[in-house]
């Protein structure tokens, strides 16, 4: 670009999508924090109130009241029928007593989180599902919203869209937090997902169509830069706010600067330019040429000249359905749709599995965190070396190795199983971080805020499905490993199929994507000749 490609104009867009996207990896992870289950046992305060205990001490009152587990520890979901004194001089099992659910509610140990929905609502037991069905409600909101934002991007732009992403995915959020039933909070949580996910999807297509090909993979390490922050800042959120209803409003706070300033966010030119808005895309090419300094470049160039670059292009509307009705398309959609939905099984069925390895939770998502930053600066390196699809099968074939060295390391091996897990998270991130940018310069610029719309569509439909593939441990302990292993491998060897786009200009109409594009120009100069020589050609009446 003569008005520089990567000036000052580019950075201030940066800056300012950093802090909104700063808030999406919070969100995203926010589960593992709000929706933990702390310990806890049966309530016997009813029982102490009727004077039945007498004198006795608290380790007593649970002694009579409720079995013991293997580990010493009291049963989470039953208590005696009625109090067993005689276990305070016998030592024998209470394996064999009669028990009944607990028949008061629960107790629950304060001493790692004030509140969580669990607390809140007896998530716990028979219920403790809905923990996890939190997550996945989150997550289809997510899934939705990120189809809805891609389509409306397309159609109505770039900037007021992530405008609605803003305020709409903060009124939600902080509507969320006073619910009053589970299922009002289940439902705004899944608006809160739907809504703020348009943050993400627009500015990723936002800041790279406003950057040169060199700066292409920059802009995308600094943007998923954003996540590795917000994932490690959340375990310092978590750790210094134990309660679930200040816990969201912290990690939410962002986006009232985001929304401040976005006032300084421009449409992208080449949507404008693609939609025949020359007008006022040149406006905002006249504003970047006066950050970045190159007035007298943008000077030499007029609103109708910026008319012709994509001819015709801007009367049409398109919708998802153009990104099946060519064959290289359907292709390219077919290919990217399934990498998306592998790489985002892999990466959060590791990050949503942060007690699964016996390190504290609040480390391990510190850690799986801060393994984004090397991870990220490796990518950007590799990106330029070795190009986007050997970097993209590469890390999904390591992160697949990852996982299926962790099945044969067993489970009391603690520090072995985390360090490989950590691994195994930031080659799933540096998968992920390469297919944002690889996406988005596979697709026309006519088509592109729909086709990252669709991808993140299945890329969500993948988060959904992880919290319930962590669930098929329960048949089997090795279960869920078994299956992301088996999907990181599939996804390395899909990416192999998709074109290397290293150095590339980005394609702007689908006529480029199918190789049309050229022989359409041929022909219509071709025709223009045949004008002019049939014009210049006399006639018999001369």
């Amino acid at each position: 670009m003569e008005i520089n490609g990567f000036g000052r104009f580019q950075k201030m867009m940066l800056c300012i999508s950093f802090v909104g996207r700063f808030t999406i990896p919070c969100h995203l992870l926010l589960s593992n924090f709000i929706a933990a289950i702390p310990s806890h046992h049966c309530d016997i305060s009813s029982l102490d109130a009727e004077g039945i205990f007498g004198n006795l001490s608290r380790e007593e009152k649970l002694t009579v009241s409720i079995p013991t587990r293997d580990d010493g520890t009291p049963a989470s979901c039953h208590m005696f029928s009625y109090p067993q004194f005689h276990l305070l001089t016998n030592s024998s099992s209470s394996t064999e007593l009669p028990v009944v659910q607990c028949q008061n509610g629960w107790e629950y140990d304060n001493s790692t989180f004030i509140s969580t929905l669990a607390t809140q609502w007896d998530l716990v037991c028979d219920n403790k599902g809905m923990n996890k069905a939190v997550t996945t409600i989150f997550f289809v909101g997510v899934m939705f919203g990120a189809a809805f934002f891609g389509g409306m991007s397309d159609r109505f732009g770039r900037k007021p869209m992530l405008l609605v992403s803003y305020i709409s995915g903060m009124a939600f959020t902080l509507a969320s937090i006073f619910s009053s039933s589970f299922i009002m909070f289940a439902v705004l949580r899944f608006f809160s997902g739907f809504t703020i996910t348009g943050i993400v999807t627009v500015t990723t297509v936002l800041n790279v169509e406003w950057v040169d090909i060199q700066h292409r993979r920059l802009v995308c390490i600094i943007d998923s830069m954003a996540w590795a922050v917000g994932s490690t800042s959340l375990s310092l959120f978590a750790f210094c706010i134990r309660d679930w209803r200040w816990l969201t409003v912290a990690v939410t706070s962002p986006l009232l600067l985001s929304t401040v300033l976005w006032w300084w966010v421009p449409e992208s030119a080449r949507w404008l330019i693609a939609n025949g808005r020359p007008e006022k895309a040149h406006y905002y090419l006249h504003r970047c040429a006066v950050m970045n300094r190159k007035e007298e470049v943008i000077s030499r160039i007029k609103p109708e000249a910026l008319s012709i670059i994509v001819k015709d292009e801007g009367k049409k509307n398109y919708s998802y359905l153009d990104l099946v009705r060519t064959p290289k398309m359907r292709r390219l959609a077919l290919l990217t749709g399934t990498i998306w939905f592998c790489v985002a099984t892999i990466t959060y069925g590791i990050s949503l599995n942060i007690t699964g390895f016996g390190l504290n939770m609040y480390l391990t998502q510190f850690v799986y965190g801060a393994i984004e930053v090397p991870t990220k600066l490796m990518v950007y390196f590799l990106l330029e070396k070795i190009g986007r699809r050997k970097t993209e099968a590469g890390a999904q074939l390591l992160a697949g190795i990852s996982l299926m060295i962790n099945i044969f390391i067993p489970k009391d091996q603690w520090v072995g199983r985390t360090v490989v897990a950590v691994l195994g998270k930031g080659f799933a991130i540096a998968a992920f971080c390469t297919i944002l940018l690889y996406t988005s310069e596979l697709y026309p610029t006519v088509l592109r805020q729909n086709g990252m719309g669709y991808n993140s569509f299945l890329g969500r439909l993948g988060v959904s499905v992880a919290p319930l593939v962590l669930l098929l441990d329960s048949f089997w302990g090795h279960f869920s490993q078994t299956i992301l292993c088996s999907v990181a491998l599939i996804a390395s060897v899909v990416a192999w199929q998709l074109p290397e786009t290293r150095d590339q200009c980005l394609p702007e109409t689908i006529e480029d994507v199918e190789g049309t594009r050229k022989n359409l120009i041929k022909d219509h100069d071709k025709r223009e000749d045949e004008e002019k020589m049939t014009t210049n050609e006399p006639t018999e009446d001369h």
